[in-house]
Formats: structure tokens, C-alpha cells, sequence
């Protein structure tokens, strides 16, 4: 799935099994033999799966001012759900939206339920647009809401023209299916399948999936096993080493297998892990990494072997003798989906012919211009076909991506030689028969917005598919593989059969993405046996000595039960940690001394122990128990008494400890003589209790533990003042200051102490800490920073290491700053710009720290829009220690008034384009951006007006109003124009058209048209009665283009079988769809309405080169929301 609502964290490191057999020299050379299918047991029962669609309409949307909105309960499966949103974002700028338990509070200890769902924001006016994405999750008490905390810009809800708010009303449906999986924690795909899953990073599904596919490819395993590694190699930092790893797991484990070892060689960070990729492009990435990886080797070529494939582009002229070919080779297909009934119907379009005639011949060298027919055929299939599937389309209505679930059949056997080879070229080799098994299916489960692999495989061939969802893997039987993943829709059963009700269709969102084929003359080839004579020795010691690592864990977890760990504190660890590793409380039980001791081992026992340990005889040792007290510190509380330590240690364990953990904590008291040596402790009465006690040294700035005295409840500290300053070093007769430590959490509370009152009435137990200094005169206080106990310890807890980077630079620290948690916002930018040299801190301007991207967040810090460092520093429950900043040309709080906006003018008769900034208060119009740019710009003319378009990928989306608040309006994506109004355009009669011209061209891309805007749009007068010719001359005048580049000439690239449009030839462009006019077509008759058409409508095209810089505008099957995918390593 693509986002979760919870945070991520670090998984487990997975554990291993590796066989008990003879270790063999490896790598040795690649071995193909028949594999065996593998002795499985049967499948899990399930019960059917429950489902219901809920619709939820909500009325005044703009107007709801809660975080929170729920929806009314809605009943599935037995089970209480509703719907939450955070109408204006749950701290994003996107609506999110989430399925809820509803009952979760009142809930029995330990529930769970199981569901698969869809969200989904009803498009009210083309409900085909409607927004939708799909997940699963396992609801606990812990996790009882699960969604999408980035579900759609809440700019695109509530623009009204987009159609998901009408009437301020916003529809949200959810469709929720239950299906009650038996026992689904202690299910053990090991165990049940013979196979293992792979553990999911965040959003890592899609990666999961596709490497299981990689896997069960036993030919692709072998070769992965015999690349090159040694022993020195670190996974993290070789790709080879970390799938060699992956897979020798996925082979032997007992458990699901983690894969961070793998993305880390990728140089994947964990942002990389939770952004979701396009499988397509992975698997080629990986495959040319690998590719690369494998030159020089004994498994060179596997690739290539595997998955290349070879077709053949051709151009034949109808009337002459010429033709023109050029062979490509590729490592998938991709085939259309929309359109298509089947995989054969995809092929059957592939191979299409497409006739090149009118004005658009094929221009045949000495031969000019030629009626032709062009097209593809195969020259030779690889053994191993991965088809891909065309489910993402760009819709240029809407402009924009969406996800194609039509039904989309895909055989078991793929015959690839029928109908007499009609996909073959004539020079293919007749002797190999192209005929497929179906290996692998890939499924995404979800809209364009995100969504969910898995994949269904056979392994062997063999009839049993089993299902790789992420750490689960499950048996299922082939219509489960097959049909249900042709996509198209489904019906629900009917709730009340007597009746002759409508019965209810949804739409199926799981469908197949990908498709895997092993020919079958090759299969005993590719799916051979793969074990352990394939598996370099040192990968094998690597992996055998992890798994005995991971034996002696689960070993040691298994008997835990039967163990107590004894941690034991000694004035040695106070002495050594204190002011060093902490200053609150006496010391840090993770770095004492640990004894793991057989719970019926009698206390008396374990002190013999202790003896030899640490040299110091039993009579001399007394224990304190220690305890956590209420204002959260944990100091020794009192000593064991003979008859406890009688016991056994976990009986003393589990009397000492309310938490019921495997540890007993303990001080260990040692009396010292004179000479330093042990001691018995002095008697302890009730009238006696222990202290602590730590030295602060003002001066230094420095604090340390002195040691500890048995004192007398009814003493006075001043009795023991020449004790302390001799424990101190000082003379006998020092002023000191005596302070109490109280606690330091959520604030430090440290008091004075009263040196004439008894200890009883000051309140002071025992375990209790007494920190001391030397009293300072007026004028060493005021040297000092810190001039006493409280005042240091405040500044210990607060203080705070922060890095700066330049926002510029984000990747980079500029320099650290150490400040407090308490320092105010502008005591932050006062000590930055102090630290860059910056005359005006108001010009600082700081950002936080995403700690899951680990980016800057995506907006600023505001000024004074936080209270304290702390809050700066906080990202949800995470804290960062860094901090982003800039510099800027004005002061803040002065441009938080104020807008920017980036605005591009283009001069009316020169050629040029100049960027201007301008700044202007957020209650500003337009009509203020248009006057201030009047003084910043050469104009043709004094009195020429000036607008202000909207541009977006080469279209015109608005004018805006001069009337129109500058506040909403977003330069970040949309290219803001400001242009001369033409004369023309000012006095349109009801003759006269204003239209939309754009600049586009043509793409094929195997066969696939696509229509591609790009340059600067404009605007044209058209008057009745005019023809194209007359509207051409006026367009070449206006555009200052050439005679010579108006000609007709279609000319072949000699890299790649395309064509580039030289001549510019006009259309009407309707719906994305062009229909060419002629010189002697009225152009006015196509523009009948008056008003000016918008960008998603109809407009003049005019085709010719593209002569800019090209740039990808989309990727047919890379969702809108992802990122290309990067293998850095």
C-alpha cells in the first residue's frame, strides 16, 4: 500500500535457516537440470468474503470546522465501521481520509479483523474522474484507522470547476470487503506453502512482488548465485551479494525475509522505501544493473538469454520497389488494455498495419514522396516473455493519468505461432515453436493514486498457483490466478434472492499488471534445479554463521522464561557514567554489569558468584532494591533482607518488579576501610537511610558523583559538612551549598537545601541525591554561566545540538548551533544570524525536518509561528536535530503580508520572455500584479493593456480577472503569463471568434499515437468566412515563421523508426483527437461557441517539430504520484 497513517519503523533483522549439508566449492559453472515440484500441504479454509459499498454525502463541506469528521456506522462482515476525514488535511495540504473501527474502545484485549477496502471522493459531474484508492489492513487495538493521509490536493476539492464539491456538497464512498481469514497471525506460509514472503518496507509491494517472480525463475536464481562475490563484500554496498543473499533466504528460511539489505545496496534511503515505484520500470532498472553487474563472468548474457526478444519495424511502399527495416530488440512488451479483449487481441493490434498515404506519405529517398504501409513484426521471441499490461493511460480530457479496468483476458497457453505465424516475420526461424505457459501474474490493487501488489505464481508449472502478498504466501487454485484478474466488473451477490431487485455491479480495481510466459520448448531449460553446489562457499559460511546468530537468539528467547537477568549498579558505574554519559538520577542499568541466572537459583548462591566476580567476599556485600517512584526517577530503595535472600531469584524477581520483566535490579552497597579495601557496611537501622551525593563545579561547568554516607533521619546536613568536603577535595571547613535532586522529567525541579533542618523534616528517604558546591561570592556567580546546581542541570536537560543546513543545500550541514529547548523562536534566529554574520535576524527564515523523507518539510517555519526549539524540532512523535534555513531580501514578518508571485511577461514584439518577481500585499487583485508589472516592463505602446493568463503543459487554462485576489492563486505549478492585450481582441463583433491555438505534435510509440502539446499557446481572432489559408498567413506572421518551413516533407531519424514532422499542417483539435483541415475549410464553422473555449475542449492545432529541448511529459505507465526509479549503486 501506498501511505499508512502510523510511522514507519525499523524491522527486525529476518531470520534464517540455512539446510544441515555438506558445504561445496562455489560458484561453479551453471548446471541446468529438471527441477522437482515441491510436496505441499493444502490449503487454508477460508469463509467467503463479505462486502458493502457505503456512499456518504456531506452537505456544507466548506463550512465543516472540526480536524475531525466521521461518518455514520455502517455494518460489514459483523463489524462496525465508519469513514474519517480531516477536511482540511491531518497536517498536509491533501484531504485525508481513513476506515475506522467504530467500536474500537470497547473492544475485548487482543481483537483484530481483517479487511480489504476502497476510498474514494465521488466526482460529481464525470464520475469517471471520481478519485479512488485501494489497501488492506490488518484493524487492532493499535492501528483501529487505516487510510491515506495524502488522498487528493485540497486545492482540486474544493475547486468547484473539478467537480468533486457541487453545491458544497462532497460525496465519499467506501467499499469494504471482510473476509475472516482462520487463525491469520499464526498462519505459517512455510509451513502451509513450502514458501517464504518478503517483509514490506512501507511501500515496498511492488518490489516484493516482482523479485518473488525473479525468484521462481529458477534459471535467472542460478545465474544470480554464480555472480561473482567475496567474502569481503559487504551487502549493503553490492548488489550481487545482497540478491544472492535475498534469494539463498527466500530458498531456506522458515520465516519471511527482509529486504532493506537489498535497497540499501540500491542506495536506496528510507524515503526511497516509502515511495511507491512503477514495477515496468524496476524490473528494467534491475535488469540493466545486473546486466552490467554479469559482463566478464561465467553468467554473461543471462539477460539477454532470459528476456530478450527481437522485432522488426518496417516501411514498404505500396507502388514502388522499396522498403525500409530496422530490427530492435526488447526485454518486455508493453500491450494495450483499453480497446483489447485479449492478450491475442493486444498482438493482433501490435502487429497492425498502418496505411501512410494523403498528406501523410512516406517520403522514399529517390523515389519522393510514396503511398506506404507501415508496421511491426517479431523476428524472435525470448524464452522468458514478460508482457506488460497498459493499465495506465493518459487521458487528455482530463489531462491527466487513469487507471484502465476493462476485463482483460490472458490465456494459460499463449500461442504465439496461430493463425500461421501472422506475428512473425518471413526471416523468423520456423523451427522454434513460439508456444507459452503461463509462469507469473502481477496484480495491482488500486486506482492511479496508489495501490497494492502481489503476485500470483507457479513455480514448477505444476497446476497449483500460490498468492506472494508481501510476508504472506497462500495456496490458490487457478480461477483465483487467472479469471479474477481479468479485471471489468463484478456482481454482488443478491441479499434477498425472493425479490426481483436490480443486482448491484462494482468495479473491480485488483486486476493483472503484468504477465509472465516460459516457452514451453524452453521450460525444462528455465525451470530447472537450483541448490546448494550453486552457492559460493563464502555466501554459505556468511549466511550459516548469521543463522547460528540467530539460533543462539531464538534459543536464548525460547528459554527466557527459565532465566532472570540480574543487573547489578556499584559506586564503579556512578563514578564512571555521571557527568559523562547522565547527570539526572545514579546511573544508566543498560551499561552495568548483567548476569543471566537460572530462576531457581538461590540468591545466596548468586552472591558466591559475585564474589569471585568482583573480588569483594559475601559478608561484605549488602543489596538495595531498586524502585521507580512516582515523579518517575529510580533510585535504591531498600536493602534485601535475610530471608529474601534466602530465595530464589525469581521469586525475588517477580516480588521486587510490578512490571513483570525478566529483570531484578540492584545496588550493590560495599563498605571501604581507610586503605579502600572492602569492608562489612555499617549496621542500618530504621533511623538510618543511604544518600547520594554530586559534586558541581561552578567554575568548570562540571558535575560528578563523590559517593554516598549512611546518615541519621533526625541528623542535620550541617553535621555532615566536613564529611562532604572531604569526599570533594576540599578544605574541612568550605562553605558548600547543598541542593536536593527531585526529578528532571517533564522540567527539572531541583531545590535548596536547608542545611540547619533535620533530613526527616526536609522529607529526605532513602536512595534519595544530594548535589553540592562550593558557596560563591557575588562576583565569581556572575562569571559563571551557571552559577549553581539548578541553573546547570535546567541547562543539561534543555540543551540541544542542532545542525543547519541552507536550504539550498539540504543534503549538506553548514554548522551546528548548541541552544536550548526552551530558547524562543526569535532566540534561534538571533544566534544563526550571529553565527553567518547577518546584521537582521528578522531576515532568517527557518524550515523543520521531515525525519520519514528526511527533506525539508515543504513549508517554512512562520514567524514566531512556534513557541520554542522544541516545537521546531518536532515531526509527529519524531525529533529531529536539524534545522533547514535562508536568507532573504526582506525582513520576515514583512513578507508573510505579502504574496509572490512569479510572473512571465512576454514582450509583444520581440522575441523574449522575462521572469519577473512580484510582491504585493495577499489582499492585492490582479489588477494591482498587472499595474506593478506596467512598471517593470517595456511596452509597445504608453497606453497598451495588459492580462494575465494561466498556463499549464502548453495550454491556456483562465484569464484571470483584474478583480480577481492574488491571495489563492498558486505560481508553484501553474506558469503564470502576463502578455499585451492585441487591438483586435478588444472589439469582438458577432462575427468574429477569439480561439485557443496550441503547438503540438504526434508520438508513436509501437504503434501507440499520442498527441504531445508543447511551445507557447495563444490566442487568434478568426472572422466568418475566412479559410484556413487566409488563418495560416496570419498565424506565420504573428509567429515570424518561414515559407520554407510551411512545406511538406516527412523525413525518417536514422536512430530511432520514427518520423520528424517538418511541415506544419493545421487541425481542429477536439477531446485531444485531431481532424486535419484544408486550405479551403471555413476554420469558423468548427468554433461555434462565442465564449472563449477552455483548454480541455477544442482549439486550432498546429502540427510541425518541436524544435525546443525535449522534454518526457508523461510515461504511459508510471502513476502521477511516483518518482522514476534510481538504482545508485
Amino acid at each position: 500500500m501506498t501511505l499508512m497513517t502510523t510511522p514507519p519503523v525499523d524491522q527486525e533483522d529476518d531470520e534464517m535457516l540455512v539446510p544441515h549439508t555438506d558445504i561445496v566449492e562455489g560458484p561453479q559453472p551453471m548446471e541446468v537440470s529438471q527441477v522437482e515440484p515441491a510436496n505441499t500441504n493444502e490449503n487454508q479454509q477460508v469463509e467467503e468474503p463479505q462486502s458493502m459499498k457505503f456512499t456518504w454525502t456531506i452537505e456544507n463541506f466548506s463550512r465543516l470546522n472540526t480536524k475531525k469528521h466521521y461518518s455514520d456506522i455502517f455494518v460489514v462482515g459483523g463489524y462496525k465501521w465508519r469513514i474519517l476525514i480531516f477536511p482540511k488535511g491531518n497536517n498536509v495540504d491533501h484531504l485525508s481520509m481513513y476506515l475506522d473501527v467504530a467500536d474500537s474502545s470497547a473492544l475485548p484485549y487482543g481483537w483484530s479483523r481483517y479487511a480489504q477496502f476502497s476510498l474514494a471522493v465521488v466526482n460529481q459531474v464525470h464520475h469517471e474522474y471520481s478519485i479512488r484508492k485501494d489497501t488492506q489492513h490488518q484493524f487492532n487495538a493499535r492501528e483501529s484507522d487505516w487510510g491515506f493521509t495524502p488522498f487528493m490536493p485540497l486545492s482540486d476539492l474544493y475547486d468547484p470547476s473539478k467537480g468533486y464539491i457541487v453545491n458544497d456538497t462532497v460525496v465519499v464512498e467506501a467499499e469494504v470487503v471482510v473476509r475472516k481469514i482462520l487463525d491469520y497471525w499464526s498462519y505459517d506460509s512455510k509451513k502451509e506453502t513450502g514458501f517464504v514472503g518478503l517483509k514490506n518496507q512501507g511501500a515496498t509491494c511492488y518490489m516484493n512482488s516482482l523479485l518473488q517472480t525473479l525468484y521462481h525463475i529458477p534459471y535467472f536464481r542460478k545465474a544470480v548465485y554464480h555472480m561473482p562475490t567475496t567474502e569481503n563484500d559487504m551487502p549493503i554496498g553490492s548488489i550481487p551479494l545482497a540478491l544472492q543473499s535475498l534469494f539463498y533466504k527466500l530458498q531456506y528460511n522458515d520465516t519471511s525475509v527482509a529486504t532493506k539489505e537489498l535497497t540499501k545496496s540500491f542506495g536506496w534511503d528510507t524515503y526511497d522505501s516509502f515511495m511507491q515505484h512503477d514495477v515496468q520500470e524496476l524490473n528494467r532498472v534491475l535488469c540493466e544493473k545486473l546486466e552490467d553487474k554479469m559482463k566478464g563472468t561465467v553468467v554473461e548474457g543471462t539477460i539477454q538469454k532470459l528476456f530478450e526478444g527481437h522485432h522488426m519495424n518496417y516501411i514498404e511502399c505500396i507502388n514502388v520497389d522499396y522498403k525500409s527495416t530496422r530490427k530492435e530488440s526488447f526485454y518486455d512488451l508493453q500491450l494495450d488494455v483499453k480497446g483489447c479483449r485479449d492478450v491475442y487481441a493486444s498482438f493482433d493490434k501490435y502487429v497492425e498495419v498502418e496505411r501512410l498515404e494523403g498528406d501523410n506519405k512516406y517520403h522514399a529517398e529517390e523515389h519522393g514522396l510514396q503511398d506506404a504501409k507501415k508496421g511491426v513484426l517479431f523476428i524472435d521471441f525470448p524464452p522468458v516473455l514478460q508482457l506488460q499490461l497498459k493499465r495506465f493511460e493518459y487521458d487528455f480530457m482530463r489531462d491527466t493519468m487513469v487507471k484502465i479496468n476493462d476485463r482483460y483476458e490472458f490465456p494459460l497457453q499463449l500461442d504465439l505461432d496461430r493463425e500461421d505465424r501472422k506475428y512473425l516475420s518471413p526471416d523468423a526461424d520456423t523451427s522454434v515453436r513460439n508456444l507459452y505457459t503461463l509462469h507469473s501474474v502481477l496484480v495491482h490493487s488500486g486506482g492511479v493514486h496508489g495501490g497494492h501488489y502481489y503476485a500470483f505464481i507457479r513455480p514448477t508449472l505444476s497446476d497449483q498457483w500460490y498468492k506472494f502478498d508481501d510476508e504472506r504466501v497462500t495456496k490458490e487454485d487457478m480461477k483465483r490466478a487467472l479469471e479474477e484478474q481479468y479485471g471489468g466488473e463484478e456482481e454482488l451477490p443478491q441479499t434477498n434472492p425472493g425479490f426481483n431487485n436490480t443486482p448491484f455491479k462494482f468495479t473491480k480495481y485488483s486486476n493483472a499488471y503484468m504477465l509472465v510466459y516460459i516457452r514451453e520448448s524452453d521450460k525444462d531449460k528455465i525451470v530447472c534445479n537450483v541448490d546448494e553446489k550453486d552457492i559460493a562457499e563464502h555466501l554459505k559460511v556468511r549466511l550459516k554463521r548469521e543463522q547460528e546468530e540467530e539460533d543462539d537468539k531464538r534459543r536464548y528467547k525460547a528459554q527466557a522464561h527459565l532465566y532472570t537477568i540480574i543487573k547489578v549498579a556499584r559506586d564503579e558505574d556512578l563514578l564512571e557514567q555521571i557527568g559523562k554519559d547522565i547527570y539526572f538520577d545514579l546511573v544508566d542499568h543498560d551499561k552495568v554489569r548483567s548476569f543471566r541466572i537460572q530462576k531457581q537459583t538461590p540468591f545466596n548462591e548468586f552472591k558466591e558468584e559475585l564474589a569471585k566476580e568482583f573480588g569483594i567476599p559475601v559478608q561484605y556485600q549488602r543489596y538495595w532494591i531498586w524502585a521507580k517512584r512516582q515523579n518517575h526517577t529510580y533510585r535504591p530503595n531498600r536493602p534485601l533482607t535475610p530471608q529474601e535472600e534466602a530465595q530464589p531469584v525469581g521469586q525475588l524477581r517477580d516480588m521486587s518488579n510490578k512490571a513483570h520483566n525478566a529483570e531484578l535490579k540492584l545496588f550493590l552497597e560495599v563498605g571501604r576501610g581507610p586503605d579502600l579495601r572492602p569492608v562489612p557496611p555499617p549496621d542500618k537501622t530504621r533511623e538510618d537511610i543511604m544518600l547520594f551525593f554530586k559534586l558541581y563545579d561552578a567554575e568548570k561547568g562540571e558535575l560528578r558523583y563523590v559517593g554516598r554516607l549512611l546518615v541519621k533521619l533526625s541528623g542535620k546536613p550541617i553535621e555532615n559538612i566536613t564529611k562532604l568536603n572531604q569526599m570533594a577535595g576540599f578544605a574541612p571547613d568550605e562553605e558548600i551549598e547543598l541542593y536536593e535532586e527531585i526529578k528532571f522529567e517533564p522540567c527539572v525541579m531541583c531545590e535548596h537545601l536547608d542545611k540547619r533542618c533535620s533530613f526527616r523534616l526536609s522529607q529526605i528517604e532513602d536512595g534519595d541525591i544530594i548535589c553540592f558546591q562550593k558557596s560563591l561570592p557575588i562576583a565569581s556567580e556572575e562569571a559563571c554561566q551557571y552559577p549553581d546546581v539548578p541553573s546547570f542541570l535546567e541547562y543539561v536537560h534543555n540543551r540541544q545540538i542542532v545542525h543547519f543546513r541552507s536550504l539550498e543545500r539540504p543534503k549538506e550541514d553548514d554548522f551546528c548551533l548548541e541552544l536550548s529547548k526552551i530558547h524562543t523562536y526569535d532566540d534561534v534566529v538571533e544566534r544563526v544570524a550571529h553565527k553567518i554574520g547577518l546584521d537582521d535576524p528578522s531576515k532568517i527564515r527557518l524550515t523543520s525536518h521531515n525525519c520519514y523523507s528526511q527533506q525539508p518539510k515543504s513549508q517554512p517555519i512562520k514567524y514566531r509561528g512556534v513557541e520554542t526549539l522544541s516545537e521546531m524540532l518536532i515531526h509527529y512523535n519524531q525529533t529531529s536535530d536539524i534545522l533547514y534555513y535562508e536568507v532573504l531580501d526582506i525582513p520576515l514578518p514583512e513578507l508573510q503580508g505579502l504574496k509572490n508571485l512569479k510572473v512571465a511577461f512576454h514582450h509583444a514584439t520581440k522575441d523574449e520572455v522575462v521572469i519577473h518577481n512580484i510582491r504585493l500585499p495577499k489582499q492585492s487583485t490582479v489588477g494591482d500584479v498587472i499595474d506593478e508589472l506596467k512598471t517593470k516592463v517595456e511596452l509597445s505602446h504608453p497606453n497598451a493593456e495588459l492580462r494575465l493568463l494561466e498556463v499549464f503543459y502548453h495550454k491556456i487554462y483562465k484569464i484571470f480577472p483584474p478583480s480577481e485576489k492574488i491571495e489563492n492563486i498558486n505560481d508553484q505549478y501553474w506558469t503564470l503569463r502576463a502578455e499585451e492585450v492585441p487591438e483586435e481582441e478588444k472589439n469582438l463583433g458577432p462575427n468574429n471568434r477569439l480561439i485557443h491555438v496550441y503547438h503540438f505534435n504526434k508520438e508513436t510509440a509501437q504503434n501507440q499515437i499520442q498527441v504531445q502539446n508543447f511551445g507557447e499557446p495563444f490566442f487568434l481572432v478568426i472572422h466568418e468566412g475566412e479559410t484556413l489559408a487566409e488563418v495560416k498567413l496570419r498565424i506565420q506572421k504573428k509567429l515570424q515563421v518561414s515559407d520554407e518551413e510551411f512545406s511538406k516533407v516527412l523525413t525518417p531519424l536514422s536512430c530511432c523508426f520514427s518520423y520528424l514532422v517538418v511541415q506544419w499542417k493545421f487541425a481542429f483539435m477536439s477531446l485531444g483527437q485531431p481532424e486535419y483541415l484544408q486550405d479551403s475549410d471555413i476554420v469558423f464553422k468548427r468554433f461555434q461557441r462565442r465564449d472563449v473555449y477552455g483548454a480541455w475542449e477544442q482549439y486550432l492545432g498546429l502540427e510541425h517539430s518541436d524544435t525546443s529541448p525535449r522534454r518526457t511529459y508523461v510515461n504511459q505507465n508510471r502513476n502521477t504520484f511516483e518518482k522514476p526509479v534510481k538504482i545508485y549503486n
